[in-house]
């Protein structure tokens, strides 16, 4: 593994804690009676993206000598969608929920989360896909200001979700009670992921990266309000809950990790393979060798990384799934573009009450510009292909030739991101909706001259097969 020295005291520093998180793992179960869950813990502020992986309790005890919170105008569990992109139906689904905000600082809760969301749309591939969200916050009100832990590890406050720092003994490891977050998430309408807002400023969070049988999500970030460096953390742990990718980041100094010899890894972005045999097996990232990457550098295969020093490689020398505050590689973020399009549909219509319409208005997944490829917009009527709407985003449906009966409007949406390069990633970039064409439906004042619309109910997740395509 190539690192440099500037890089290799920052490391040498985090391989005692990896080796502690390597002993917790696997360590004898114990007799805990509460099951206990997998989490990151997040590197130093600024440094390595991570320190290894611990073992927590998935529930905490209510902080000693706590009484029942007092509500304040049945604040407690409601539901706001603070960024509407669309229908739950057709977009990714984010839950933010704060911890340590009283009934009287939740404005200052639904600011922080839209700050929050904010940092998200920093990095990329979120800030060109950011009309792919829904963002909803939770309102949990807590008896006490703040979370335990912060400032101090003796410091204990009751609060709605349980969230502490100096969990299993490592200050920046924020925790929280899972079963109190999924009874609040629960309340929303939908959750493919969730964020958990301390209301601190202390460095910290956590990554729990197992995805929920009952409600869906596939993760949970932990992160204080109030540290823009937390916000790292928390990208950096939808790239494993999202995008499904490995840890970038090895294990030097400890014995386990120090030479990889067992199959080929699952992740888009670890590999036993090298530039050479890549290329050759035409497999993984090879699409990008070569490319210049916006973490610095050119797509390759570097050694070290998914925690082991030597035996896997890695796009990049230095990318978000290894150290904070740097971009996702390419092959990162295309993984990330694929998560995303798992939960959303490149095909929305801009407003899906099913009431009728006098335009079919599509809500499209970005800007279609010149730097990030194109987006093809294909309109049908029965079938048969409307050349002249082409790449519209909407049909005003005047300019609509129908006859008596019901009729079938249909739009064909494909996302031509440069981000995407494997095949089988970019099927899902095409997707499909409808609308039922009636001449004379609704009410107008001549219902013999009007023509209305009315969309679907749910999304097609796939194209359609039309006449002009076959």
């Amino acid at each position: 593994m190539h690192i440099s020295m500037r890089r290799s005291g920052r490391l040498g520093a985090v391989a005692a804690a990896c080796a502690l998180a390597f002993a917790s793992l696997t360590a004898p179960a114990g007799a805990a009676p509460d099951p206990r869950v997998r989490v990151e813990v997040p590197g130093p502020a600024g440094g390595a993206a991570g320190a290894g992986y611990r073992n927590v309790p998935r529930t905490f005890p209510t902080a000693p000598g706590a009484a029942p919170k007092a509500l304040e105008g049945g604040a407690d569990g409601r539901v706001t969608k603070v960024i509407d992109n669309g229908d739950t139906k057709d977009r990714l689904d984010v839950v933010v929920i704060g911890d340590g905000y009283t009934a009287g600082e939740l404005d200052r809760f639904h600011t922080d989360a839209k700050e929050k969301w904010n940092d998200f749309l920093g990095v990329e591939p979120y800030r060109t896909y950011q009309k792919l969200f829904n963002v909803w916050t939770v309102d949990a009100v807590s008896a006490e200001s703040g979370v335990s832990g912060d400032p101090g590890k003796d410091v204990t406050r009751n609060t709605a979700l349980g969230a502490h720092f100096w969990c299993d003994g490592t200050e920046r490891l924020l925790c929280i009670d899972q079963q109190k977050v999924d009874a609040y998430v629960a309340k929303a309408p939908q959750a493919d992921l969730v964020l958990v807002l301390a209301n601190s400023s202390k460095y910290g969070g956590a990554g729990y990266n197992e995805a929920s049988p009952t409600l869906g999500y596939e993760g949970i970030a932990t992160a204080s309000a109030h540290d823009r460096d937390s916000s790292q953390v928390a990208v950096h742990e939808t790239g494993h809950s999202l995008g499904k990718l490995a840890d970038e980041y090895a294990y030097p100094g400890v014995p386990e990790y120090e030479q990889y010899s067992g199959p080929e890894k699952p992740e888009a972005n670890s590999s036993v393979l090298d530039a050479a045999a890549m290329g050759g097996a035409r497999t993984k990232w090879y699409r990008w060798l070569g490319e210049s990457s916006p973490d610095g550098g050119a797509v390759g295969a570097y050694e070290g990384g998914n925690y082991y020093v030597k035996g896997l490689f890695r796009p990049t020398e230095d990318s978000l799934m290894r150290t904070l505050g740097k971009p996702f590689n390419l092959p990162g973020a295309e993984a990330m573009v694929a998560g995303f399009y798992r939960h959303a549909t490149p095909a929305a219509p801009a407003d899906r009450s099913r009431t009728w319409q006098t335009t079919a208005r599509l809500a499209l997944p970005r800007t279609p510009d010149a730097g990030h490829g194109p987006l093809t917009v294909r309109w049908y009527l029965d079938g048969r292909e409307l050349p002249g709407q082409r790449n519209r985003d909407r049909v005003a449906l005047r300019e609509v030739a129908v006859g008596r009966g019901d009729h079938r409007l249909t739009a064909t949406v494909t996302d031509g991101t440069t981000a995407v390069r494997d095949p089988a990633l970019r099927a899902a970039l095409t997707g499909s909706t409808g609308w039922t064409v009636r001449r004379g439906a609704g009410s107008a004042a001549d219902r013999r001259a009007l023509v209305v619309a009315r969309p679907d109910a749910a999304p097609v997740r796939s194209a359609v097969t039309t006449e002009g395509d076959r």
